[in-house]
């Protein structure tokens, strides 16, 4: 009977999206203040029977139900209860409803809390919200419905995928979806912007923060998904440019491109056309990255073939979503005002010119990621594009941006002066200098890229911590002067500093472990020790344990250096008997400075044991960076000014002449 509400509301859901959709947005077209109100209430109830639903889908996993075909496949009733709950968006039905309560609660929000926004606005907003969500629902009631029964229940599930049973699952596709589809608030209101004919400093306030929230809840999502990956695979590796991994980093890319964007509409009311075509194309990138892995196109291109009701739906509804978009823009963006000028050396051109190398970096991991892919579907020989091509091609395009990180704040608006923006800086430059001569020395036998890397990430956090000292006057008034302009700076002056430095720690973390990272890999008997980068790791024992719904071998690894203790580590190789597959649980102890990591595999005839171990150099501030820029971005998430008081659209308006009021 739950299951049956559950599928009822979702039903329901998709009938009030499509009233979402039409009524609102007619209503803003004839001027009809009743039918504009509807957007509102109608994201409200849209959000509460897509809850229903998801509720529903989780009690039948809860309880494992397998009289529904996606609990059947997907769960076991050996599960511990954790995994039971991750298993509703750990397959491709439970994980697209997932997404639609996402969307629909921030359409929820918008509705709610978007009390400043006009009318017009809002309502043409939520109507293209209400597209969305309508899409999202056809798409599983139609082709991937959840609630699917069976009419011969089995005895029991085939459980879900051993590499999913670990708690970051609990929270790495739930952050990722709240930054992908929080990106199509800015889609909405850019396409709203384009319908109503207008874009000014106000619509880049209400924009940005969602943009930012998308933004934040996307990066937590990638250094999650990072973290597991390096944990979890026992590969010793963090990233490895996979076409899933590229999926989540391509929106992420646009969408700091469009965050710095709008803070130009706002500041000084130009690059209007460019960051609505941000707003569009960071949203279309989120939708191809979402379907293209849930559609299972990157792990084989012959999915749509498997399943060509589901790959078609995903084309049409791309087609749409994007496709219609885009010709939007065509027909209506060309009208627009260009807004102020500026001349190269601003901090207009600074921004613009880190939108042109985050667009041009997204473009490269575009191709890498895809044009395998249309190469298979042509029939042509299959390629394989990877690491080399990516380091190739994305690295340089990233060092002038990361330069430009510490230089272009540092400039007025409208017009700059380099050399007084660099005279600035000297301080940067030579710690930057300095780095690079004691890296140099310590690792001269190193890649000269670390050299490079450990030097550009002190410019980048010595260049942002100048401008912040430059902000508060430091050393150049009296300190209780400054102490009063510290407290005084608004928190989105504080979430900048927060996530420049965030990015300068990630590079020297991302310089340390691909550059220094050293493997010891060989067959080892319990007593056997191995030395690696003075350390010395011993196998002490491996013994039989039985888990929750699963037996493992569980290794004992002793590490010294000099003769003194450093840790005792417990790798484990865990076999799964439901599902027959085994899977590596990799130990790793970290003083914040560097990991030491070890990896148990299988046993030979003789009785010695596959065993890897790493030391691998500044791993750990990859993901102090990451959590730094979110903090930053929740800084600036905070800041009063982008929550409330937007300003006011001038009479005249600044864009293209307004969509008419009437019939």
């Amino acid at each position: 009977m739950i299951t049956e509400i559950g599928h009822y509301a979702l039903a329901l859901a998709f009938a009030v999206a499509l009233a979402q959709s039409l009524v609102p947005l007619h209503g803003a077209h004839v001027g009809r203040a009743s039918w504009m109100a509807l957007a509102g209430p109608a994201s409200q109830v849209q959000f509460l029977l897509v809850a229903v639903a998801f509720a529903s889908l989780t009690h039948a996993y809860v309880v494992s139900d397998f009289s529904l075909v996606n609990v059947a496949r997907n769960s076991h009733s050996a599960k511990p209860m954790l995994y039971k709950i991750t298993g509703v968006w750990a397959n491709h039905e439970g994980s697209m409803l997932l997404w639609v309560l996402i969307l629909t609660l921030f359409g929820m929000l918008v509705g709610t809390f978007g009390r400043n926004l006009p009318p017009s606005l809002k309502a043409r907003v939520l109507s293209v919200q209400g597209m969305i969500g309508a899409g999202f629902l056809a798409f599983i009631l139609f082709t991937s419905n959840p609630f699917e029964r069976l009419p011969v229940p089995p005895v029991d599930g085939g459980g879900m995928n051993p590499l999913l049973q670990d708690p970051g699952v609990a929270f790495h596709p739930p952050f990722l979806y709240l930054g992908y589809v929080g990106f199509s608030i800015a889609f909405a209101f850019a396409v709203a912007a384009l319908i109503e004919g207008r874009v000014d400093a106000a619509w880049a306030r209400w924009v940005r923060p969602w943009t930012l929230l998308a933004w934040s809840a996307l990066t937590m999502g990638i250094a999650m998904g990072s973290w597991w990956a390096y944990y979890e695979l026992g590969w010793g590796g963090w990233w490895y440019w996979d076409p899933v991994e590229n999926a989540s980093f391509m929106p992420w890319l646009l969408g700091t491109a469009l965050l710095h964007s709008a803070i130009v509409v706002e500041k000084r009311d130009t690059l209007k056309r460019w960051t609505i075509l941000l707003a569009i194309l960071t949203f279309g990138l989120s939708l191809i990255g979402t379907f293209l892995v849930r559609s299972g196109v990157l792990s084989s291109v012959h999915a749509f073939a498997q399943d060509p009701e589901r790959g078609l739906f995903i084309l049409v509804l791309l087609a749409l979503a994007i496709g219609g978009a885009l010709l939007l823009y065509a027909w209506r963006a060309p009208a627009l005002r260009a807004g102020g000028l500026f001349t190269p050396v601003s901090r207009e051109g600074g921004l613009l010119l880190n939108n042109l190398l985050m667009a041009t970096a997204c473009a490269t991991v575009f191709l890498g990621t895809l044009y395998p892919l249309f190469v298979d579907v042509l029939g042509a020989e299959k390629i394989s594009v990877g690491p080399p091509y990516f380091n190739a091609t994305f690295v340089p395009i990233m060092i002038p941006a990361l330069v430009t990180m510490a230089l272009g704040p540092m400039l007025p608006w409208k017009r700059g002066d380099l050399a007084g923006a660099l005279q600035r800086l000297r301080l940067a430059f030579a710690a930057a200098a300095v780095t690079a001569l004691v890296t140099y020395a310590v690792a001269s036998d190193g890649p000269v890229l670390a050299v490079l890397g450990m030097a550009i990430a002190v410019w980048v956090l010595v260049g942002t911590l100048v401008e912040y000292a430059d902000r508060i006057k430091l050393f150049r008034a009296p300190l209780r002067d400054s102490a009063r302009r510290a407290a005084n700076l608004p928190r989105a002056a504080y979430g900048m500093t927060l996530a420049h430095a965030g990015m300068a720690v990630l590079v020297v973390g991302v310089t340390g472990a691909s550059a220094w990272k050293q493997e010891s890999l060989q067959m080892m008997q319990v007593g056997d020790s191995v030395n690696l980068s003075g350390y010395e790791f011993s196998l002490l024992d491996v013994g039989q344990v039985a888990g929750p719904n699963y037996t493992t071998r569980l290794g004992t690894v002793r590490v010294e250096r000099d003769g003194e203790l450093i840790a005792v580590l417990f790798p484990e190789k865990r076999w799964y008997p439901v599902q027959a597959q085994e899977t590596s649980e990799a130990a790793i102890h970290s003083n914040g400075m560097a990991d030491l990591y070890a990896v148990l595999g299988e046993p030979d005839e003789t009785g010695r044991w596959v065993t890897r171990f790493y030391r691998t150099p500044l791993v750990p501030w990859i993901w102090a960076g990451s959590l730094l820029m979110v903090l930053g971005g929740l800084f600036s998430l905070s800041d009063r000014r982008l929550r409330v008081g937007a300003p006011r659209r001038a009479a005249q308006g600044s864009g293209l002449a307004p969509a008419p009021a009437g019939g």
